[in-house]
């Protein structure tokens, strides 16, 4: 995969009189092996550049365009495909299922991936270990800490190899030490061939990025 291309994306609520814009034609360029921050206020607008880019909202017009191809021109199951296959996800909040261990929630994106539990297990295994959690695999997330839930968070999210990586504010809950250690993870992914796109409302953490895109107002413009 090459480029990630947004063109004239806009996504609008109510009509007419009432019309509220999220983003409006917005435009955008993301080259493979980029790591790319998205900064903003909250309600700027962000999120959902996030969201659309991860295939899961349809914009109102406008097209997401990922090697030539027109993600929203896809069906329904294509795009599930798509976000299974290219994609990984971390969120601020975790989203880990309380009840279930640290592996096993590192092995949900392997759901339907018909390869034999043995074999989720030992990939989820090899991703705990590179986020350096192998040893707390029985755990439950109540077991372990805040910093310690991102990084299995950070596990589930490139368990299945994926080449793209969106990051929503994934130091937003973290003390400032636990934030460092995970933009490192972070670039670490980077350097070894992920593109990462991050959104994040910290100046300090967005430098970690070779490129930032700043929204306001539903509007995207890049700094010269």
């Amino acid at each position: 995969m090459s480029t990630i291309v947004g063109k004239d994306l806009t996504k609008q609520y109510g009509y007419d009189d009432s019309t509220v814009y999220a983003i409006k034609e917005v435009n955008f360029r993301i080259n493979t092996g980029e790591f790319v921050s998205i900064m903003g206020e909250s309600g700027a607008g962000k999120s959902t550049i996030l969201s659309i880019m991860g295939a899961m909202n349809a914009p109102s017009s406008g097209k997401l365009v990922v090697d030539d191809i027109d993600i929203y021109d896809l069906g329904k199951e294509q795009r599930a495909d798509f976000r299974r296959e290219f994609l990984g996800f971390i969120f601020q909040s975790f989203h880990l299922i309380p009840y279930l261990t640290v592996l096993e929630n590192v092995m949900l994106p392997l759901t339907t991936v018909k390869i034999s539990r043995k074999e989720k297990s030992r990939m989820a295994g090899d991703a705990l270990k590179w986020v350096g959690l192998e040893d707390k695999r029985g755990r439950l997330p109540s077991q372990i800490s805040g910093g310690e839930k991102e990084r299995v968070a950070i596990a589930r999210a490139i368990v299945n190899d994926p080449p793209i990586l969106l990051a929503d504010e994934p130091t937003g809950n973290l003390d400032t030490k636990t934030s460092g250690e995970i933009m490192a993870l972070l670039k670490r992914l980077n350097t070894e061939g992920t593109t990462v796109i991050m959104v994040t409302h910290s100046v300090e953490c967005s430098s970690a990025a070779q490129r930032v895109l700043h929204v306001t107002d539903g509007q995207v413009y890049e700094p010269n």
